[in-house]
């Protein structure tokens, strides 16, 4: 839709005027005194014709576009820096070019398990189609604001929190979720000549109602996790030792004897507390 509108230099229209001006100034005052008001006249009339094409001229700053409209007719858009003169009697819109960036609200949705949860985003976006951003939709700051906010809930709904340990992407895979919400957004806005830059979860939690719940949760799978990897450990250890008092022939264990050593370290080893030592001066067998 968009499509480059007839411009010129507007200093070349500006210096036709004013040579113009001089002329009728200096024709004026150069004719018989009887003409005077008959050249003033027609001078002033011609003066206005001149005047016409500065009716164009436009400032184009850095970074900005001028959306170009004859009575309401879109004929084009200037994107070049510079004062510009165009088709006379135009209107002109101004549309920013520059990179903008915004936070939503932040939304209470439910995840895909169910658990309601708080999530926000910062969406960095500018303008590619002024044409578009000005003529498809009413407002494209607007537009934007709330396909965001609309993106970020569906997104939100597609998948948990937290993947609890399993294979399936959640909510706190922060680099593959806003790689996902920015995809989703630019398909929504590419109607309004928008394009989505970058997208980053800025806010991730459980709602309220439920954050002490799945805080104890959490805390509870973090002790079952650090309590497999101590038992692992100490497995490990109480094999490693028993194969070294067989390969070294230190003492010859029986079986009873080495599920009493096996269950010793092991208490030893998992214990949350510090162990008492007990010495046995005794037999293991009656």
């Amino acid at each position: 839709m968009n499509r480059r509108a007839f411009h010129m230099s507007g200093f070349v229209a500006l210096g036709i005027f004013i040579g113009y001006v001089a002329v009728a100034v200096v024709v004026v005052l150069t004719v018989p005194t009887s003409m005077t008001w008959p050249f003033a006249i027609g001078a002033g009339v011609l003066g206005l014709v001149a005047l016409i094409p500065l009716t164009g001229s436009v400032v184009v700053n850095p970074n900005e576009a001028k959306v170009v409209q004859f009575f309401g007719r879109y004929i084009g858009t200037i994107e070049s820096p510079g004062f510009w003169c165009t088709v006379p009697f135009t209107n002109h819109q101004t549309v920013s070019l520059r990179v903008r960036n915004f936070e939503t609200a932040e939304a209470k949705v439910n995840d895909a398990d169910g658990n309601p949860v708080e999530i926000a985003a910062v969406i960095v976006w500018k303008v590619v189609d002024p044409a578009k951003a000005m003529f498809s939709v009413d407002s494209y700051q607007s537009y934007v604001a709330i396909q965001s906010e609309s993106a970020l809930r569906h997104l939100a709904t597609c998948y948990p929190y937290d993947s609890h340990g399993s294979d399936r992407m959640s909510l706190r895979d922060g680099a593959q979720v806003a790689e996902e919400l920015t995809e989703e957004l630019r398909e929504r806005v590419d109607t309004a000549g928008l394009e989505i830059i970058e997208t980053r979860i800025t806010h991730l939690a459980y709602a309220p109602e439920i954050a002490q719940a799945m805080l104890r949760r959490q805390q509870a799978n973090a002790v079952v996790a650090a309590r497999r990897k101590i038992v692992e450990g100490a497995v490990g250890m109480v094999s490693m030792a028993l194969d070294h008092i067989a390969s070294d022939e230190i003492v010859e264990l029986d079986e009873e004897r080495k599920a009493t050593m096996v269950s010793n370290l092991l208490v030893v080893l998992c214990s949350d507390q510090s162990t008492q030592p007990v010495v046995n001066t005794g037999s293991l067998y009656a």
